[in-house]
């Protein structure tokens, strides 16, 4: 029997399995859904693991009573936080049986299945599946996402952090044409990197230290151009999507480690298509996000603490009277609106539910 997509408050909830929950991306889904009004967490899955209470890896979670198994349980809805390569194995089942897939990973994220090998070195097993899957920033595909709630398959491929900051800072001027040329640079706290032990994360290598990394090519440059063509489809007058924001057939992005444990800020510098006015910029990001429940668009430049454990993006767009140069900034928590919290705001798209639903709690100061 096909499962429902929907509210099943009569029931207890929509069930909820959480595959990789000892990683930080797997407890900021349990935190998160534990107070979800409409959810019941029917399982944690991680490997090797036989009813381990999840307060043994993460002891912030230990009031929950939640234990985390080796095998996936039946469910309505099942998120996925693994390594890249390894989601794209488990999903035919895991879809096979009509819960609703949410993978924090990359292998749904690029509908292409020859960007994998160049990306992320795999071949993706199953290319087939790639076009079905909807890249699940919400503010940017909500129809698609909500489509899937009367589709046999539903795959939502949760978008990268970086790329989620960079997107949503610069989607009214992808959308606009304005693109003419595009550096990002953006920085992040340690968290993004995962909890498995690394030399270079340690306290003594990043304390009081900012390095860049991912020269020459970071992975998750192949979203950001995927989703700023796929936006240029909506420029005045062009029928080439690619070509109606230049700068954004080959990014330049460099990211930074930054010695803080959460948090991104991406800085987009754009050389604009034609000569803007801070009014015409202004009117843009008001028509974007003006109805948007988690972007917020300031009139100063916003920090990451701004944002600090909940699932806003900050905005901020100011145009140089000088240089004629746009700088477009986003800020957001990493492990909440670039990961688990986006991931939880699809999940609500694709099952009817409040879009805000389980992801209303304000910003932590300091």
């Amino acid at each position: 029997m096909p499962l429902p997509r929907g509210p099943r408050d009569d029931v207890g909830g929509i069930r909820v399995a959480i595959v990789g929950a000892t990683g930080y991306v797997g407890a900021e889904l349990v935190r998160l859904l534990t107070r979800h009004p409409h959810v019941e967490i029917v399982g944690l899955v991680g490997r090797g693991r036989n009813r381990e209470p999840i307060g043994g890896t993460h002891i912030h979670l230990d009031r929950t009573g939640l234990h985390v198994d080796a095998t996936v349980p039946d469910a309505d809805a099942i998120f996925l936080a693994l390594p890249h390569g390894a989601a794209a194995e488990i999903v035919p089942d895991l879809a096979a049986t009509r819960a609703a897939i949410v993978d924090l990973g990359p292998d749904f994220r690029l509908r292409a299945a020859a960007d994998y090998p160049r990306w992320y070195g795999f071949e993706h097993p199953r290319a087939d599946l790639l076009p079905t899957a909807v890249y699940g920033l919400p503010e940017l595909h909500r129809a698609q996402l909500a489509a899937l709630r009367d589709e046999k398959t539903a795959i939502v491929g949760a978008p990268g952090c970086y790329p989620t900051a960079t997107l949503l800072a610069l989607a009214p001027l992808a959308r606009a044409g304005l693109i003419g040329d595009l550096v990002v640079d953006a920085k992040s706290g340690v968290s993004g990197a995962g909890r498995e032990p690394k030399q270079d994360l340690m306290f003594g290598e990043v304390n009081e230290s900012v390095k860049a990394y991912g020269i020459g090519g970071h992975r998750h440059v192949a979203e950001m151009e995927q989703e700023l063509a796929a936006l240029g489809a909506d420029a005045p007058g062009v029928t080439d999507g690619a070509a109606a924001n230049p700068g954004a057939r080959a990014v330049d992005f460099l990211p930074h480690l930054v010695p803080m444990t959460r948090g991104i800020l991406s800085a987009c510098h754009v050389r604009p298509t034609r000569p803007v006015s801070q009014r015409e910029l202004d009117g843009l990001y008001a028509e974007a996000y003006g109805g948007e429940a988690f972007v917020h668009v300031v009139t100063q430049p916003p920090a990451t603490k701004h944002v600090l454990g909940s699932n806003a993006c900050r905005v901020h767009v100011h145009v140089d009277e000088r240089t004629g140069r746009v700088l477009a900034l986003g800020v957001i928590d990493n492990l909440v609106k670039g990961a688990a919290g986006q991931a939880i705001q699809a999940f609500n798209v694709v099952h009817g539910l409040p879009e805000t639903a389980g992801l209303e709690q304000l910003p932590l100061a300091p």
